[in-house]
């Protein structure tokens, strides 16, 4: 979470991370452990399943293109 709102431009708070992350758990893209916390209740961890990391390859794959796409538009970039 500090990782992502430290990053230029993106906007992200706990309402709108925890929502995305419960859907990715609920589509078997991610999944959950329980661990003991030092300072406070127990927390969530996630890490990425199998099927959420072919996801990620793929998802990856169709932003590069994307991004190549739109870079070509402005200018910025050398259709292949």
């Amino acid at each position: 979470m500090k990782e992502l709102s430290e990053v230029d431009g993106l906007v992200t708070t706990e309402g709108t991370i925890y929502p995305l992350l419960a859907r990715l758990r609920r589509e078997g893209l991610v999944e959950t452990t329980w661990r003991e916390s030092e300072s406070g209740p127990p927390r969530r961890y996630y890490q990425a399943t199998a099927s959420g990391r072919q996801a990620l390859r793929a998802f990856t794959a169709d932003w590069e293109r994307f991004r190549t796409s739109v870079d070509t538009v402005l200018g910025r970039g050398r259709q292949a």
